[in-house]
C-alpha cells in the first residue's frame, strides 16, 4: 500500500445523546488503497460514527489520527480540508447547473477576475474522464440518471479532498449495471490510494467490492476485520447477535394456513423498490418477515397498505378483488399498519393520547360522523387499559410518554377500528422489556382472537417464538417462505446470507 500505517485511526470514539449512547468506545482504521464495509442494522450507530469522521457531530470521548496527526472537526468543511469527502445516498448537488458548474461549485477558475468557462469545462472533461465518464459537462445535472450524478458528486468530493471518501448507500437507487459502472470507479480510486469507506445493506456488494468489513451492533464494535475468511452468514450472524438469534424458541403451534384465506397478494411488486411477491394471509395466523434492513421487508409493507402503490400483481379480500390506491381504501378494507418509525411516522406527537388513539376510527367513520368527547373517552380508556399504556391521563401529549407505551398506543389506534388484518413493522424496536413482553403478548393474543398479522422483526428468536409462517427477504425480493419445521434462527440466517441465485 506504499505507507506503514492507517490514513485514518480512530479509537475510543463515544457519542451520547441525553441518555441514549448513540456509540460506545469505537474503534476504526482506514488503509490507503482499501474499500472499508461498514456493516450494521438501524440504530447499529453507523451513521454517529460516519458523522464524528465528518465533523458533522464531535465526539464525547476518544481520539482521531490522520496521517498520524491528532485532529477534531468542528464542522464538515473542515473535514473536507483535511481530506475527508462524503457522498449520500441522496446526492446533495445543485441540479439545475450544468455538471461542470458543480464539480467546480465553490472554486471556479477565473481569468481577469471573470469566470473562466472554457477551463472550468475543460478540466470537468478531464476529471470525468479518468472516471470513464463522457458527457457534455454544459448540461445541467439534474438531466442525468441518479448513476452519473453519483458518480459526478464522488469526482468532486474526491476533487476537494482525496485521502478518505465515505459512500453512504451509494447504490440504493441504481440498477444492476449502474452498480456494476460505480464500482469501477470505486476500483479506480482505490488503486489510486484512497480509502473508501462504504456503507451499504446489500450483502453481495460487500463482498464484491469490500477489502475489510468494520460491524456495529447497538453502538458498540463488534467486529472489524480483513473480508476473507468471513462467510455471508459469518457477516449476518454477526449483524443481528449470535446471542440472540440462536436462543431457541418455539414456533407458533397454529399450522400455519388452516384458519380461512382472507387477503391474496399476486405479483405484487413495484419497480425500484420491490421485486414482484406472492403472498396468501389467513385468519388466526402470524405472518413473519425476516430480512436485513434495506431487505425490502417495509417497502413490502408500504405497498400492502396502499402506502406506495404497486405497478405489478393483484391484490383480493375475500375472493374480491382490491385496488388500494392509498392507506385510506387499506382502512376502508379492514387493515392497519404500524410504521416501522413511531416518531416520524406513527404518532401525532402534539396530539393527545386520546386523539392518538381515535383519530384512526374517526377518519374511518368520516367526519360527518364525528366522535363525542365521551365516545372518545371510553375508546381511549378501554385500549389503555388492555394494552397497559401508562399515562398520567389521556389528555396529555403523547410525545411525553416512553418509547414504549407510545408503541401501545399506535397498536390501540389500529384495534380501535376492529382490524381484519394488522401490519406490524417493528413493534418492539427500542422500547423496555416489560413494554417488549407486552407486545409480544398483545400479537399472540390478537392471532388467538383470528386477525391475520403480518410482522416485520429483526429479532429473529422473537419471529421464531410467534410466526405460523416466516417469510425470508433479500436484495429487495421473497426468496424463502418457511413453515412447520423450517422455521429456524439457522434456517432464516442462511436464507438471508445465501449468496444472489443461489439456493436459500
Amino acid at each position: 500500500m506504499g505507507n506503514t500505517g492507517p490514513i485514518l485511526r480512530a479509537s475510543g470514539l463515544s457519542k451520547a445523546f441525553g441518555a441514549h449512547h448513540a456509540l460506545r468506545d469505537v474503534a476504526i482504521d482506514l488503509w490507503p488503497g482499501e474499500v472499508h464495509a461498514l456493516l450494521g442494522e438501524n440504530g447499529a450507530g453507523k451513521s454517529t460514527l460516519i458523522k464524528i469522521l465528518t465533523g458533522v457531530y464531535q465526539p464525547d470521548a476518544g481520539e482521531m489520527l490522520l496521517d498520524g496527526r491528532a485532529v477534531s472537526f468542528r464542522d464538515p468543511l473542515q473535514a473536507q480540508a483535511a481530506g475527508i469527502g462524503t457522498v449520500y445516498q441522496e446526492v446533495n448537488l445543485v441540479p439545475n447547473l450544468s455538471v461542470a458548474e458543480n464539480l467546480y461549485l465553490g472554486h471556479q477558475p477565473t481569468r481577469w477576475g471573470m469566470l473562466d468557462k472554457r477551463r472550468m469545462h475543460v478540466g470537468a472533461r478531464e476529471i470525468l474522464a479518468s472516471y470513464g465518464l463522457n458527457i457534455d459537462v454544459r448540461a445541467e445535472l439534474g438531466s442525468y440518471s441518479v448513476a452519473v450524478q453519483q458518480i459526478v458528486a464522488i469526482a468532486r468530493a474526491v476533487k476537494l479532498s482525496g485521502k478518505v471518501l465515505v459512500l453512504d448507500e451509494p447504490t440504493a437507487s441504481l440498477d444492476r449495471a449502474e452498480v456494476e459502472r460505480l464500482f469501477d470507479v470505486i476500483g479506480r480510486l482505490r488503486d489510486q490510494g484512497l480509502a473508501v469507506v462504504f456503507i451499504t445493506h446489500f450483502l453481495d456488494q460487500v463482498f464484491a467490492i469490500s477489502d475489510r468489513v468494520t460491524i456495529l451492533r447497538n453502538g458498540q464494535l463488534v467486529a472489524s476485520q480483513s473480508i476473507e475468511g468471513l462467510s455471508r452468514t459469518d457477516v449476518v450472524r454477526l449483524m443481528l447477535g449470535k446471542d440472540v438469534i440462536f436462543a431457541h424458541a418455539a414456533t407458533a403451534a397454529e399450522e400455519p394456513g388452516s384458519g380461512e384465506q382472507l387477503a391474496v397478494f399476486s405479483g405484487v411488486g413495484r419497480r425500484g423498490s420491490v421485486q414482484p411477491f406472492d403472498l396468501t394471509l389467513h385468519r388466526g395466523e402470524v405472518v413473519g418477515v425476516a430480512g436485513l434492513l434495506g431487505s425490502g421487508r417495509t417497502e413490502m409493507a408500504r405497498l400492502m397498505f396502499g402506502v406506495d402503490q404497486a405497478d405489478t400483481g393483484h391484490i383480493t379480500l375475500d375472493g374480491m378483488p382490491l385496488s388500494l390506491r392509498n392507506p385510506r381504501q387499506a382502512v376502508a378494507a379492514g387493515m392497519g399498519f404500524c410504521p416501522e418509525d413511531r416518531k416520524t411516522d406513527g404518532i401525532f406527537a402534539d396530539l393527545t393520547v386520546r386523539e392518538n388513539i381515535v383519530i384512526a376510527l374517526q377518519a374511518k367513520l368520516g367526519w360527518f360522523k364525528a366522535l363525542s368527547r365521551d365516545e372518545q373517552d371510553d375508546i381511549a380508556g378501554r385500549f389503555a387499559e388492555a394494552l397497559d399504556i401508562r399515562a398520567a391521563n389521556h389528555d396529555i401529549a403523547v410525545k411525553l410518554l416512553s418509547g414504549g407505551n407510545q408503541q401501545k398506543v399506535i397498536l390501540a389506534r389500529w384495534l380501535a377500528i376492529d382490524p381484519r388484518i394488522l401490519i406490524l413493522d417493528e413493534p418492539t424496536r427500542g422500547i423496555d422489556v416489560g413494554a417488549h413482553a407486552e407486545i409480544v403478548r398483545t400479537i399472540n393474543r390478537l392471532r388467538e382472537d383470528g386477525l391475520a398479522l403480518l410482522v416485520i422483526s429483526s429479532e429473529l428468536d422473537e419471529v421464531v417464538a410467534y410466526s405460523s409462517r416466516v417469510v425470508v427477504m433479500r436484495e429487495r425480493e421473497m426468496v424463502a417462505e418457511l413453515r412447520g419445521a423450517e422455521i429456524s434462527p439457522q434456517v432464516i440466517v442462511q436464507a438471508i446470507a445465501a449468496q444472489q441465485g443461489a439456493t436459500a
